[in-house]
């Protein structure tokens, strides 16, 4: 059967909830209230250290739930304009190779650690998509297109199914936000016949927070109407929106 709408039944728009870092409070407050709810989510992880192992296996119970786990890379490199003097110099001092061979490791680590997801989104670490600087800088969007089935980025627009760049998806940063403006958002989604990212960090956790009783505003919305607005991964959305257009074609 040809699919005919990027949206399944009668689904007017989707919501995508993104989290990143892999935070204490995403694992104790929000993949709880998340499944409470019904819902899943994409949460982008940085498998660092020689503990890498021991770190991601409280990741793997949300996997089977259904949430998923996304590459974030190892490094998480950002531009050094973030750091203080004597620090790393950031993307700028990287090149392409080595920030290949970063994010093709953090997937080793995922894969080996997370063996019920094969299959997972990629995020932009700082929502920062390049390498080098001045006349040297480049984007590394085409590394991750090589890797990745989409990639989520930063962006105040809900993404047009029909013409949205998959491997360079808008989101909203929500750090601080009301719960009835999370609602809004997610609104949009339906009104617009898009598809709306949220990207959270800390829950009650750290200066990218959202207050719990925000992010359950959001849930319980989510959730009162799901028949009109599709909750899922970033991955379930971006393969769905390849199909669809592939049935267009």
């Amino acid at each position: 059967m040809p699919i005919v709408s990027p949206w399944p039944d009668d689904c007017q728009g989707a919501v995508s909830l993104t989290f990143d870092d892999g935070m204490t409070s995403q694992l104790q407050i929000a993949i709880p209230m998340l499944n409470e709810h019904g819902l899943t989510a994409t949460f982008y992880v940085n498998p660092r250290g020689e503990n890498w192992r021991e770190r991601l296996e409280p990741w793997r119970a949300a996997a089977r739930a259904g949430h998923e786990i996304g590459n974030h890379t190892m490094g998480h490199a950002c531009t050094r304009a973030f750091r203080d003097t004597g620090e790393p110099a950031g993307l700028e001092a990287m090149t392409i190779e080595e920030l290949e061979a970063d994010v093709v490791e953090a997937e080793r680590r995922l894969r080996l650690a997370l063996p019920e997801q094969q299959d997972r989104s990629f995020s932009y670490p700082c929502y920062q998509d390049h390498i080098g600087e001045g006349e040297g800088r480049q984007s590394y969007v085409p590394v991750i297109a090589r890797h990745f089935i989409a990639a989520r980025a930063k962006g105040e627009v809900a993404n047009h199914p029909a013409s949205c760049t998959l491997h360079h998806l808008s989101s909203w940063p929500v750090e601080r936000c009301w719960g009835a403006t999370l609602v809004g958002l997610a609104e949009r989604a339906a009104s617009q016949g898009r598809w709306t990212i949220l990207t959270f960090h800390g829950i009650s956790q750290g200066h990218l927070t959202v207050a719990d009783v925000d992010l359950r505003e959001l849930c319980a919305h989510l959730h009162r109407h799901r028949e009109r607005l599709w909750t899922a991964p970033v991955i379930t959305v971006a393969r769905r929106i390849l199909a669809w257009r592939t049935d267009r074609e």
